[in-house]
């Protein structure tokens, strides 16, 4: 659904740091389900899940955070991943651990204007969609972008380490 007058689309700070970059984006809100992941998300956008991107926070073995930009319908191989990003281990980090990171809600991460700057990693086939929709800041609330935008701002190192869900 995109937005009307009744459903403004929230400021957060994904939002800021997509105006202050120029980026283009269309916001879309939806009906947030507890742990019902990009499957809802989808559903409720009617996209297919596999051009919903989720920002999964994760850490290496020093404990040092970093994102990871994952199709929807994809897992992370986080064996992989270690491999391609020159870390002994990496594995999901606690929900609390992840919001101190960026300053989001799990549920509500965004790759964008996160409290620190954290290193990213994207699954490489996400620059052959022509859109993705991706968190906006806050649970119920994805943002429309060019994935080649998300190269142009994020920088994110680009890694093939997804495994069918």
């Amino acid at each position: 659904m995109t937005h009307d007058a009744r459903h403004a689309a929230p400021e957060t700070p994904a939002t800021r740091f997509l105006q202050q970059h120029r980026v283009a984006h269309s916001t879309h809100l939806y009906g947030y389900e507890e742990h019902g992941g990009t499957k809802v998300s989808s559903r409720e956008l009617n996209v297919p899940e596999h051009h919903v991107v989720k920002t999964l926070v994760m850490e290496d073995e020093a404990a040092k955070p970093l994102i990871v930009l994952m199709h929807g319908d994809r897992k992370v191989s986080t064996k992989e991943l270690a491999r391609q990003a020159g870390a002994k281990r990496i594995a999901p980090c606690k929900p609390e651990v992840a919001q101190r990171h960026t300053g989001y809600m799990v549920g509500g991460t965004s790759p964008f204007g996160t409290k620190k700057p954290l290193p990213i990693y994207m699954e490489k086939t996400i620059l052959d969609l022509p859109l993705v929709y991706i968190n906006g800041g806050r649970r119920g609330f994805l943002v429309g972008v060019h994935p080649h935008d998300l190269l142009r701002v994020l920088n994110p190192k680009l890694v093939t380490v997804g495994l069918e869900d």
